[in-house]
């Protein structure tokens, strides 16, 4: 849960409006109405009461409306506070981080630190999670960010957020229809895990235990470089929030780069029209570094605009509303190949 989205449902509670809220924050109705069904999804409540008008709050929406009040109000202080440091803090912090931190969040945390901290330097690692712990305790990094953290006499853990369990299976998959996975959906199914000495395959163990759930692992990875060791291409998922800058460092190992063109929850979304210039900078970057990477485009792909999606440096397109919203498949298929 980000800032923005908590804004977001605060103005459209107390402007008592969608569209109101929507345009307080400079996005569309349709992009507001999508991030409180979205927060209403991963809460499994509903916050609206949208037979109302105006608009009213559920009693859960109620208790949400209370918290974004609280934690937008501690954001602000701590803005704050960060501005009254910011002309002295010089110097650079050593970050050591496992992989999916950094392919998931870093490159936006890099973006806040430097605009912030203009006089400042961060410089990120990425290792495996032994690796973190012996750079903070040999003083090579100031900071280490791992899953499952462990704590000794000579390294104090801070918590930092908790996130959902994901399950990731091929559009294929029988459980890729399923609006809502339960742990016994599970049972019996291959399953791609951590390394056995890494923390978080020793929690998922345990979770699988403790669910009766048996999983027949068929291969086990930690980065990249094991991917590719064991013959498989290794691709990387970009959401619309997470800039190029993740690409960084592992550019060159990848067969393939898939960016989402809206943001994952349910079909039928309207294509994010700023997902062409990231198409046209990622494509650049692929060919000034003379590289043989494919770009995938998923997410509101439709006839209307994959020539413009092509044109831009897509290889390849994945349609799903379009082709099966459609009564004749094979016609709307034309339709996309132009």
């Amino acid at each position: 849960m980000i800032f923005d989205n908590i804004k977001v449902f605060r103005d459209i509670a107390n402007s008592k409006s969608i569209s109101r809220g929507a345009g307080l924050n400079g996005i569309s109705q349709s992009a507001a109405s999508q991030q409180i069904q979205e927060l209403e999804r991963r809460l499994g409540l509903t916050l609206l009461d949208r037979s109302m008008r105006p608009l009213a709050l559920t009693p859960a929406g109620k208790l949400f409306y209370d918290l974004c009040r609280d934690v937008l109000r501690r954001e602000e202080e701590f803005h704050v506070k960060l501005e009254n440091l910011k002309g002295s803090v010089e110097g650079t912090v050593q970050v050591a981080s496992i992989y999916s931190i950094g392919l998931s969040e870093m490159s936006r945390l890099q973006d806040q630190f430097a605009s912030r901290f203009p006089n400042a330097q961060l410089h990120v690692d990425y290792l495996r999670p032994d690796k973190v712990y012996e750079a903070v305790l040999t003083d090579h990094a100031d900071v280490g960010l791992v899953s499952y953290p462990v704590g000794t006499k000579d390294l104090a853990v801070i918590p930092w957020r908790e996130e959902e369990m994901t399950v990731a299976v091929p559009p294929s998959h029988p459980l890729a229809r399923k609006p809502v996975l339960l742990p016994a959906d599970l049972d019996g199914l291959d399953f791609i895990g951590f390394d056995e000495d890494l923390s978080i395959r020793r929690e998922l163990d345990r979770f699988f235990r403790e669910q009766g759930i048996e999983m027949r692992l068929a291969m086990q990875f930690d980065n990249i470089q094991m991917i590719k060791e064991a013959g498989v291409h290794a691709s990387v998922v970009l959401n619309p929030a997470t800039s190029l800058h993740a690409l960084e460092e592992i550019l060159p190992e990848l067969h393939m780069v898939l960016l989402m063109s809206v943001n994952p929850g349910f079909g039928g979304q309207r294509f994010i029209p700023a997902t062409l210039d990231k198409i046209r900078a990622l494509k650049q970057q692929i060919t000034e570094r003379g590289l043989n990477i494919a770009i995938e485009v998923d997410g509101g792909v439709n006839a209307s605009n994959a020539r413009a999606i092509c044109d831009a440096g897509a290889d390849v397109l994945v349609a799903g509303t379009a082709i099966f919203g459609q009564a004749d498949y094979a016609e709307a298929i034309r339709a996309l190949r132009g």
